[in-house]
């Protein structure tokens, strides 16, 4: 019998699209506008800095999200993002954007912790992988509708245009939150000593293995954000959020048929599948030549995304002990942030802004995909089980 998602998943889903198209709207422009500023060369710190904030907020957002209610801390991150968005424009310098930046990465640190939990409460443990199929589409529509037409917009309306637009989507975002039903029982009301976090606060140890993965695999993501946006132009391809549309389109149509197979096949089989894939993406992309070349790494990296993403999800969910699965949701994205955080800071090192220095970029996602294929057949041959 199939199971049916209720009223609270397809709201909590669409308020995801929003949330992820909000932020990333403004991503291809973004930079082109610190090129403006007079920043060229530090276009890796406009993924650091986010990513730095929203790791340092998870262990307080995960904390909050088992004390104060899912639905509080899903709506912090939804004011923060509107709010820094419209303030974007006013950036008169260098330093002020990146602090902004920054500022912006604490509505990634709350809302997904929030509503990673709230979806966990909601669905079954033998519909966890094809439930975080579905609403991993909702967000990779978000992911790809936002790169795509922010692109556009910001070349036809300007980037001041661009930014109110990102603040007003994160407004309707959290419009399709209103009507989901808070799934936390018995809410504390909020209260100073709740922002006093320890260890137990920012780790979840039972969710150890499936952050590893997380952080091995989102540092290709990482390379990715910094780098397609140049690729883009390198290529001719005016629209520099090209890599992405190919890339949604990808990762949509995988899940549409592989959503539920790691609920079959088991969590780490399926990861090893989706890493396999993540693999062959890196290699292409270090070897992209051409507008054709580009289009496939997009597609074999949009594949590796919607085998790996929702699998990753549903790991997690299982290894989470019920109480805690806020510090667990909050865990398994501290492992994202600090993923990407590695993957955007290693092009710092390793890109000079020319077609020649792409490889030797890609070279350590390879490194990062290989090593991720070697922690899971060490885990499947020394754990009995997922857990």
């Amino acid at each position: 019998m199939n199971y049916k998602y209720g009223k609270n998943f397809w709201l909590l889903s669409l308020s995801m699209f929003f949330f992820m198209t909000s932020f990333n709207l403004i991503l291809p422009e973004l930079n082109s506008f610190i090129t403006e500023l007079g920043g060229a060369d530090k276009k890796g710190l406009i993924i650091t800095l986010f990513t730095i904030s929203a790791a340092i907020s998870r262990p307080f957002s995960g904390k909050l999200t088992d004390t104060i209610g899912r639905k509080k801390v899903i709506y912090f991150g939804i004011f923060f993002s509107m709010l820094i968005s419209w303030i974007y424009p006013f950036s008169f310098s260098v330093f002020f954007f990146l602090i902004l930046r920054f500022l912006h990465g604490f509505s990634a640190g709350f809302t997904p912790t929030g509503t990673t939990a709230l979806l966990t409460d909601l669905i079954p443990a033998s519909k966890r992988g094809q439930a975080m199929g579905i609403w991993g589409t909702f967000i990779s529509l978000g992911f790809g509708v936002g790169q795509f037409s922010g692109s556009w917009i910001g070349i036809n309306f300007g980037m001041d245009a661009l930014f109110l637009i990102a603040g007003f989507t994160s407004v309707i975002s959290g419009l399709f939150l209103l009507r989901v039903e808070e799934t936390l029982e018995k809410p504390e009301k909020f209260d100073g000593s709740q922002l006093k976090v320890n260890w137990k606060d920012v780790i979840e140890p039972s969710v150890v293995p499936a952050a590893v993965v997380m952080m091995l695999t989102a540092s290709c993501s990482g390379i990715i954000f910094v780098l397609a946006p140049d690729i883009s132009g390198f290529l001719g391809i005016e629209n520099k959020g090209f890599f992405f549309g190919y890339y949604v389109m990808s990762t949509i149509f995988v899940r549409l048929f592989s959503s539920s197979l790691s609920d079959r096949i088991g969590r780490r089989e399926t990861m090893l599948i989706g890493v396999c894939i993540l693999l062959v993406s890196m290699i292409l992309l270090s070897r992209v030549d051409s507008y054709n070349s580009f289009v496939l790494a997009a597609i074999v990296f949009g594949l590796a995304t919607g085998v790996s993403s929702p699998t990753l999800f549903a790991w997690t969910a299982d290894l989470s002990h019920i109480k805690r699965r806020g510090v667990g949701a909050g865990t398994i994205f501290i492992a994202l942030e600090a993923g990407i955080m590695l993957g955007s800071t290693s092009t710092i090192f390793t890109y000079n802004s020319t077609p020649q220095s792409i490889q030797q970029v890609f070279l350590f996602g390879i490194l990062m995909s290989i090593l991720a294929i070697l922690y899971l057949l060490w885990h499947k041959a020394y754990r009995t089980s997922d857990f």
